[in-house]
């Protein structure tokens, strides 16, 4: 059975006899009262057997009760220990494959402590084979070295006498060939000489004859030489006096106004300035005119008034910051580089043409005139109005380099004629005479010298316009009052 039971029935069966020899303690304690015993059989012995089985019934039930909750807690425990004991075995596998594990590593290592000790053991073999190899090694490179000298000396003699005998053989072939390309010269001389020897019989009996002949045609040339020399004397006086002739008469022989401005309006070319100034308002300034190119025989230059620019001279003058310009002829542009001032008149501008842009431009430059005074009439274009006419000059001795125009003498052939400064004027044979300085004088142009230059280009700022315009000014004034 089990304890817990047996502890229930001995509990019970110690009430039971606890209940059935009840005493009177109060009785039994006090001492002075006799004490009378009395045995009484009590008649609930029935009733105590009952008791008796019910209580064992109940502490069956309990029993069964306690033991359907231990073999419930039994079971309960049998699956956890069944779950333990599956977790035991997979940690005991588990464990047994780590034994495994870690004694194939062991096996390993032991491999690995084996291999290296072998390693190890190969390394001091192969250090003592190195050592003992470079000691080899130190042996041979000396042995080498005696070697290489003596070899070296020896190679060096054999092959002086590899070349000596090659050069010796080179010599023994050459000499060879020469031998046998003299053998056969000598065979084609032998023929050549015959050959020769009948060919010089010939030419004695040629050259006989060819002496004869030479002296009759040294006759003859010499006479032909003295008649080709009296033709061409004669040739070269008459082609002289021809160019001479017509030279003369293309320089005496004066143009009419209507040819001279009909070759101006064939060659003139479109002039256009522009100046720029910054400021509180601002100055932009534009001028358009024609013009034409006139050259010197060496340099090329477009003329024209300082009025036909946006230039002024005066004092002070403008400081520009910006001068473009353009010379144009027959759809070519070409930009303006520069613009210098004539060293006699700095009213009158000059702009420097390259060579290269007159090609472009194309066209006639017209010559400057080397005899201003040939003709007494001239004839003026007014480039920028589009009228001519003819008109008579006269010198003034007071103004070597001018011209005065003969108001007296005025014959306008076209459009209002009315002489003016800027006006070009030509001279009757078609040359540059010069341009009108002012309404009654002409500043005749002989060379192009420059009193000053102004380069053109987006910024001029540098060159301080104001201070050169101000000084050419100065020139200008100085001159006489009737040329202002």
């Amino acid at each position: 059975m089990n304890r817990s039971i047996l502890i229930v029935i001995c509990d019970f069966l110690l009430v039971s006899l606890l209940a059935f020899s009840t005493v009177d303690i109060n009785k039994a304690t006090n001492e002075g009262v006799p004490r009378n015993v009395r045995v009484e059989i009590n008649t609930n012995q029935v009733e105590s057997g009952k008791d008796l089985a019910a209580v064992m019934r109940l502490a069956l039930n309990e029993e069964r009760k306690s033991r359907e909750l231990l073999l419930n807690e039994l079971s309960k425990t049998r699956e956890e220990v069944s779950q333990r004991e599956k977790q035991v075995q997979s940690a005991q596998q588990a464990l047994q494959a780590r034994e495994q594990e870690s004694l194939r590593l062991q096996q390993g290592l032991q491999a690995k402590e084996q291999e290296s000790q072998r390693l190890q053991q190969l390394q001091a073999s192969l250090q003592q084979q190195f050592t003992s190899a470079q000691t080899s090694i130190q042996a041979l490179n000396q042995q080498l070295q005696s070697s290489s000298a003596q070899a070296a000396t020896s190679k060096e003699k054999l092959e002086a006498l590899e070349a000596e005998r090659k050069k010796q053989a080179e010599q023994a072939a050459a000499m060879q060939q020469q031998l046998s390309q003299l053998t056969k010269s000598n065979e084609l001389a032998l023929v050549e000489k015959q050959r020769l020897a009948n060919q010089l019989q010939v030419a004695e009996t040629e050259k006989r004859y060819a002496a004869e002949t030479a002296v009759r045609m040294q006759e003859q040339v010499k006479v032909e030489r003295e008649e080709k020399a009296k033709l061409a004397e004669g040739v070269k006086a008459l082609a002289s006096k021809s160019g001479e002739l017509t030279q003369e008469i293309r320089e005496n022989r004066p143009l009419t106004a209507n040819t001279i401005f009909n070759d101006f309006l064939t060659n003139r070319v479109e002039a256009r300035f522009d100046a720029y100034r910054s400021g509180l308002l601002g100055t932009n300034r534009r001028k358009d005119t024609h013009t034409i190119l006139a050259s010197d025989g060496t340099n090329t230059f477009a003329v024209c008034h300082i009025q036909d620019t946006p230039l002024t001279l005066w004092n002070p003058g403008t400081d520009w910051e910006e001068l473009t310009g353009s010379l144009a002829r027959n759809g070519a542009a070409l930009p303006i580089g520069s613009v210098s001032f004539s060293l006699r008149d700095p009213r009158v501008v000059l702009i420097p043409v390259p060579a290269s842009q007159a090609r472009q431009l194309g066209g006639k430059a017209f010559h400057i005139s080397a005899a201003p005074y040939k003709f007494q009439d001239a004839v003026l274009v007014g480039a920028k109005e589009g009228y001519y006419g003819e008109c008579r000059f006269e010198i003034d001795l007071s103004t070597p380099d001018y011209l005065k125009l003969d108001n007296n003498f005025l014959k306008g052939l076209f459009g209002k004629f009315n002489p003016s400064r800027g006006d070009l004027v030509f001279s009757k044979t078609g040359d540059l005479l010069g341009i009108m300085a002012n309404g009654t004088y002409c500043m005749m142009l002989h060379n192009f010298d420059a009193a000053a230059t102004m380069r053109f280009g987006q910024n001029v700022r540098e060159q301080h316009t104001g201070d050169t315009l101000s000084l050419l000014y100065s020139m200008v004034a100085g001159l006489p009052f009737k040329l202002q």
